[in-house]
């Protein structure tokens, strides 16, 4: 085996402390990246409605109704009056009908769809002022959206008919109110949302 040649060794140091620069520059890289990425999550996390979910069964926020089952109809079937309104139980339509799609709707969403959302551990958000509150329903879609965005099950669509202007729906629970609240809207979606008080939380 012939021996290197001084310039030959002196090329293969070069080398070897080439490859450590740039092992060191990726590594240095990749540690200001995380550092930038940390920080931004830090700035924006507070802003984020939603920040944990709880695994108990609640017994509140919102007033309680009984539980009217969660029996499956089919469209034009009649059924008894729900126990609030909107519903937090009962009748309603099977898949493919139900659950509808998470997230923002713009059209008034019947009991019978978004019940099976709720059977799922869903949070219904409802409002009754789309003409005269334009500002409270950006708000509240803000919210879902970042509900939604974070993986939880909310649903939010107008509902025509209510005596309040919000109303929130898990199942068995409802919570309503005129003046939007965000803290209070946070905490009933933290509180229900796949909770074990929905017959099928685990379900989407």
């Amino acid at each position: 085996m012939s021996k290197e040649s001084p310039s030959q060794v002196r090329a293969a140091r070069r080398e070897r402390r080439d490859r450590k620069r740039k092992i060191y520059r990726f590594i240095t890289s990749f540690v200001v990246a995380m550092i930038a990425l940390i920080f931004v999550i830090s700035f924006l996390l507070p802003s984020l409605p939603i920040f944990d979910r709880s695994n108990d069964v609640p017994e509140g926020p919102g007033k309680r109704f009984a539980d009217l089952g969660r029996q499956h109809i089919n469209p034009g079937d009649t059924h008894p009056d729900y126990n609030s309104y909107p519903a937090t139980s009962g009748w309603h339509y099977p898949q493919p009908l139900a659950p509808v799609r998470w997230g923002v709707h713009s059209k008034f969403i019947e009991d019978e769809y978004f019940i099976h959302n709720l059977e799922h551990g869903g949070i219904g958000v409802f409002y009754n002022c789309e003409v005269d509150c334009p500002e409270m329903v950006d708000q509240l879609s803000n919210i879902v959206d970042k509900a939604v965005g974070g993986g939880m099950k909310v649903v939010m669509a107008p509902y025509p008919g209510m005596t309040t202007k919000i109303a929130l729906t898990a199942w068995n629970f409802l919570d309503i109110f005129n003046e939007f609240d965000e803290d209070r809207i946070i905490k009933f979606i933290n509180s229900h949302e796949s909770s074990p008080n929905s017959p099928e939380p685990n379900f989407r």
